[in-house]
């Protein structure tokens, strides 16, 4: 896929890390992770967690 390898993806984490730091990563990838089930849910028809 794009012609990024495994070497590519050690060195695009290693970057972040040095950015971000050990403890914000976390707390990133629950922010990534809400975003990306609002967005499936707005695909599904779902307005608030409320209405099913």
């Amino acid at each position: 896929m794009f012609g990024i390898g495994f070497q590519e993806i050690i060195i695009i984490a290693l970057v972040v890390l040095l950015f971000f730091g050990g403890k914000k990563i976390p707390e990133l990838m629950k922010g990534l992770g809400k975003g990306v089930r609002s967005f499936k849910d707005g695909m599904n028809g779902k307005e608030e967690e409320g209405e099913k």
